[in-house]
């Protein structure tokens, strides 16, 4: 029988950082992790008073059910007692599909820990990589649990030294991967020794589990789970259930191994945030101060029917409570809390305060979004933003949808608001031309997930056109320098474009170097890693959303300070849509040269200067060698040597390149290859049937890559007539003025 713990004794708890664990559960797609979390959820969940009379926490899976709500995508605390001591374990759970890693972007910012779930037979996959790797970058300490442990004997037959083998075999690859990615001061603390019980072994469908010492205490071995699964023995697997319950393998370690709040902050806040560490606000993060002031980082936004927008997230400094008056930092604005809460089992419990170190539910932060930085009102000049998340998928596939009821179109137009909210890897845009709603994923299954969503949670029936992947333009080769004049003929700039460096790019993408960055600093780091001329680096006006970056090289220009802003934001406009394809355009750096500005405000408005940026940015890419960019995204699979040939022939009929081939343990083949998205429709399906069911494959956003040139113009025309422009693109004499 469980205890069922009140709001009063958790929050006693909630008080001392050292008996607080925040953690997620990260791996591919499908080893396990929901399984696993249900399982964990079902033991150890917190039991909301109203539910005390319904123990188990997997009642609480029907009432979600029906509330329209998924555990799956909420934080759930769980209370657990480990050498007689107790603890509550927030635990957030993240997605496992490549078109949500957004989501596991967000995540990690909440968390210390991670326990990866690696499927037994698939071994380490190109989204447990990923993952693992997105949460190195947030020193977040990894747990290792291998599961599906069943699979090995029931499908693969393998004996007791073959299994113990590929442990060690799925060990080894985390512990590289560990070794690759994790910052020195971590590598060798961080690598997982199972002897200590930093690596669980088990199957999360039976809720069964076991790390060396729990096998030790309890005096049960692997080979007595093999045992038991190779003769199907239920009543066996029963009492092994009782014996070995997986809660408990799994959350003695986290207890064991994942830092406490106060213990991670110390190491964590100098590399997320970008502030002093030795200022105020510093040290109160250092130390997760419940006296500090207010610093609570927003992961998540929610819409619950019942409540409005729930933000989720993490209070690093002082205590949040209802009623305090707080400062936004992104949205620039101050709102009022309305409440606050803790997360008992899927239920928010309303609570008077939340101290420094937990996770929180916090109503009234209407204009909040992912990422935002809330603050006591009095830091509102001092406190300097987290670091950014840094996404490392983008939207590349995009659909128009409408309601096929017309009278549901303010419905449809509010629920796509709030879920670009919830998720901001759902971009939605309206096509002014035709009206038509767009929404664009990071892939195929990201858009399918959202158009369920709108049935299920708004009760909305829409019709949808089929996808369509999206391109960049850029250009490939320097251009001269183009004049661009005002409509009026009174304002002249002179610019010319050419394309970044992978450098360049590199650094842009991965956020460290930013348009919002101290210019001096961003002007060495260019000029150190990336081969810049300092003087010019130190230039830069601008750095947009799709890596393009503006430099100013003129010198003395009268009057050129008033309008900075407008000829910035006529960049901004230009780079939105190309001249090739109406694409946005990506990679390029943009220079002006000169410019003659006329002395009367009248005269250089934006819809004088917006035509003088972008007419010459455009003559230029035209001049300069301008292609498409398609999304590639980067495979994995792994599949019996026997199909290697119908394997690379799936491939080249979708223009897929084959990067590397490993031969792995027995007789299987790993081939990674690159695919553009544009081939990779119902490619799942054909690779199924090419090796009759036999391949495990994972999918991740690789890069952006030129189209093949005999490719090009035919493609062009086809996204012009698409978005109703004429077939042929513009000639650069089209954008320069007599």
């Amino acid at each position: 029988m469980r205890i069922v713990k009140t709001v009063d004794q958790i929050l006693k708890i909630m008080n001392n950082p050292e008996q607080i664990r925040n953690i997620g559960i990260i791996a591919h797609v499908d080893h396990g992790k929901t399984t696993t979390t249900d399982s964990l959820l079902a033991a150890a969940g917190l039991i909301s008073p109203r539910l005390a009379g319904q123990v188990l926490a997997m009642d609480f899976l029907d009432i979600e059910q029906k509330r329209q709500m998924t555990v799956k995508a909420a934080n759930v605390s769980l209370y657990h007692e480990y050498e007689g001591k107790p603890y509550v374990i927030n635990l957030v759970d993240t997605p496992g599909h490549v078109d949500f890693t957004g989501k596991v972007t967000r995540s990690l910012r909440m968390i210390d820990g991670a326990i990866v779930v690696v499927d037994a037979v698939e071994g380490v996959m190109t989204q447990t990589e990923t993952v693992l790797r997105q949460a190195l970058e947030e020193r977040v300490r990894p747990l290792l649990f291998i599961n599906k442990v069943d699979r090995l004997i029931k499908e693969l037959r393998m004996g007791s030294d073959e299994i113990k083998q590929r442990f060690v075999e799925i060990i080894k690859e985390v512990n590289n991967l560990i070794e690759t990615y994790a910052e020195p001061e971590f590598k060798k603390k961080w690598l997982l020794d199972p002897a200590q019980g930093m690596v669980a072994f088990g199957v999360a469908k039976d809720a069964i589990g076991l790390t060396v010492p729990m096998s030790r205490r309890k005096g049960v071995k692997i080979d007595d789970l093999i045992e038991v699964y190779s003769k199907g023995d239920k009543e066996a697997l029963e009492e092994l259930k009782k014996k070995i319950p997986l809660h408990e393998a799994l959350l003695d370690m986290v207890v064991k191994f994942v830092p406490n709040p106060r213990e991670a902050q110390r190491y964590r806040i100098p590399k997320i945030w970008k502030g002093d560490p030795n200022s105020d606000i510093g040290r109160a993060m250092m130390e997760a101060d419940p006296d500090g002031p207010l610093v609570f980082f927003v992961c998540d936004m929610r819409w619950d029917p019942h409540a409005g927008f729930v933000a989720t997230g993490r209070v690093f400094s002082g205590t949040i409570y209802g009623g305090q008056e707080v400062y936004l930092i992104n949205a620039r604005t101050t709102q009022k809390i309305l409440q606050v809460s803790i997360y008992m089992g899927p239920y928010r419990e309303v609570v008077d305060r939340i101290p420094a170190g937990n996770v929180a539910g916090v109503l009234g932060l209407e204009l909040a979004r992912s990422g935002e930085t809330v603050v006591d009102p009095r830091l509102k000049d001092v406190m300097a933003p987290f670091e950014r998340m840094r996404y490392i998928s983008e939207p590349v596939v995009t659909m128009a949808i409408e309601p096929k009821k017309t009278t549901d179109l303010t419905k449809l137009i509010d629920a796509l608001k709030k879920m670009s909210i919830e998720d901001p890897n759902l971009i939605v845009k309206i096509n002014e031309e035709t009206g038509e709603y767009l929404i664009s994923g990071m892939g195929h299954l990201h858009l399918e997930i959202v158009l369920t969503l709108l049935k299920e949670r708004f009760g909305l029936e829409v019709e949808t056109t089929p996808p369509i992947v999206v391109y960049r333009e850029t250009a490939r080769e320097k251009s001269q320098v183009f004049e661009g004049k005002s409509p009026n003929k009174h304002n002249k700039l002179y610019i010319s474009i050419e394309p970044l460096n992978e450098e360049t790019i590199r650094l842009i993408q991965e956020g460290v170097i930013t348009e919002d960055m101290d210019a001096y600093k961003r002007a060495k780091i260019l000029r150190d890693q990336a081969g810049w001329d300092y003087d010019e680096a130190k230039r830069i006006w601008a750095i947009d959303e799709n890596i393009n970056i503006f430099i100013d090289r003129t010198s003395g220009v009268q009057y050129l300070k008033e309008v900075k802003d407008t000829i910035i934001q006529g960049f901004r406009l230009a780079m939105r849509e190309g001249p090739l394809a109406a694409e946005p355009v990506r990679g390029l750096k943009v220079i002006l040269h000169d410019a003659v500005i006329h002395e009367d405000p009248a005269h250089r408005g934006p819809a004088q200067i917006y035509p003088a940026v972008r007419n010459p940015i455009f003559a230029a890419i035209l001049t300069a060698r301008p292609t498409l960019l398609e999304p590639l995204q980067k495979l994995e699979i792994k599949f019996p040597m026997e199909y290697m040939g119908s394997v690379t022939a799936v491939l080249a009929k979708r223009r897929g390149r084959i990067i590397e081939v490993t031969h792995l343990a027995g007789n299987i083949v790993k081939l990674i290859a690159e695919i553009p998205v544009a081939e990779s429709m119902d490619l799942a399906n054909e690779l199924r049937s090419a090796t009759a069911g036999k391949a495990f494959w994972g999918t991740e956003f690789s890069k952006w890559a030129p189209v093949p040139d005999s490719m090009l113009l035919d493609l062009v025309k086809k996204i012009r007539q698409r978005k109703g422009l004429k077939p042929e693109p513009p000639k650069p004499e089209d954008f320069l003025a007599p």
